[in-house]
């Protein structure tokens, strides 16, 4: 295996927009501060939808306009619409991400329109970034399942995928939105999208409803993935998914990882300061593991590349 893996953090998105109450904006930038400072690298801010919708984001705007200054930490926006892309251009975000659903059902709740409609709609989204030297990242949600619809043939999803990746999506990530999946699931699943994309295309987003997250991200790891989605604490969820729970823990996966040998380059000890913070902003206790148990050991050692299989027997 590589010892390179890269962890998305979605808390400030998919986890702040499932969040019952609002979280003012001077807490949000706290959070991002602490996330900052544990070395996570790639971060998903806010969505740029309308307030009328998820009114927990209202404030995009002003939020990526406080966004700490770090070097090399690639802060990133969900632009659902043009209108969504318009705004993101007002701001220095590198990178926009747009979405959609295998299933039909999840998309018309979720985007009120068809995948076809949808797909239509973000070409000329991914056009308007691409033509403003932004990278574009996409989402496709319901893979491994939908609430609505049961069970996603694999060619519905293969073939999303293949129209994002087509119109510049430098990667699309796989999302398991309402945590159905499981190991041998996601074998079969990641079969049929490696023969046909590069694993660096390809990312996973897995919710952990029924416990099986970090399953499911190991068999990624054995399929040669190196990307995935997390949300600190385990925030998150689905509002268009009825009964979807959170993502998984970005300190459970860093804790994985780390006892496998995996760098990631983020501060363990200070990814568990961020866990605090989140739970002190979401005010309510987060489901995450580790934050709540601590690392074991004690401390692992920053990077994780150093960490060896047996420090954690």
């Amino acid at each position: 295996m590589s010892t390179d893996v890269s962890v998305y953090e979605v808390g400030l998105r998919d986890g702040l927009q499932n969040e019952k109450a609002i979280v003012p904006l001077v807490d949000k930038v706290r959070l991002a501060q602490a996330l900052v400072a544990s070395g996570l690298r790639r971060i998903e801010a806010t969505s740029f939808v309308s307030p009328k919708w998820i009114p927990q984001l209202a404030d995009a705007d002003a939020f990526c306009g406080a966004l700490p200054k770090a070097e090399n930490v690639t802060f990133s926006a969900l632009c659902p619409n043009m209108r969504g892309l318009e705004r993101a251009l007002e701001t220095t975000l590198p990178e926009i991400a747009v979405f959609i659903s295998a299933s039909e059902t999840h998309n018309k709740k979720n985007l009120n329109k068809t995948i076809r409609e949808s797909l239509d709609a973000i070409k000329d989204v991914i056009a308007g970034a691409r033509q403003a030297n932004r990278r574009i990242r996409g989402y496709v949600s319901t893979v491994w399942g939908c609430t609505y619809e049961g069970a996603i043939p694999i060619a519905q999803s293969l073939a999303v995928t293949r129209e994002l990746l087509a119109l510049g999506c430098y990667q699309v990530s796989l999302g398991d939105t309402i945590g159905a999946g499981t190991p041998g699931q996601t074998r079969e699943i990641l079969a049929a999208y490696l023969a046909e994309f590069r694993a660096d295309q390809l990312a996973l987003h897995m919710h952990d409803t029924r416990g099986t997250a970090l399953a499911n991200i190991l068999v990624g790891l054995e399929c040669g993935i190196r990307d995935f989605d997390s949300a600190i604490g385990g925030m998150g969820g689905c509002p268009y998914a009825p009964g979807a729970a959170g993502n998984v823990a970005t300190e459970d996966l860093v804790y994985m990882l780390f006892g496998m040998g995996l760098a990631t380059g983020v501060d363990p000890d200070r990814l568990l300061v961020a866990a605090r913070v989140a739970e002190e902003v979401a005010g309510r206790s987060l489901p995450g593991k580790v934050h709540q148990a601590g690392w074991f050991p004690k401390r692992l050692g920053n990077g994780g590349g150093d960490v060896e299989l047996s420090k954690l027997k």
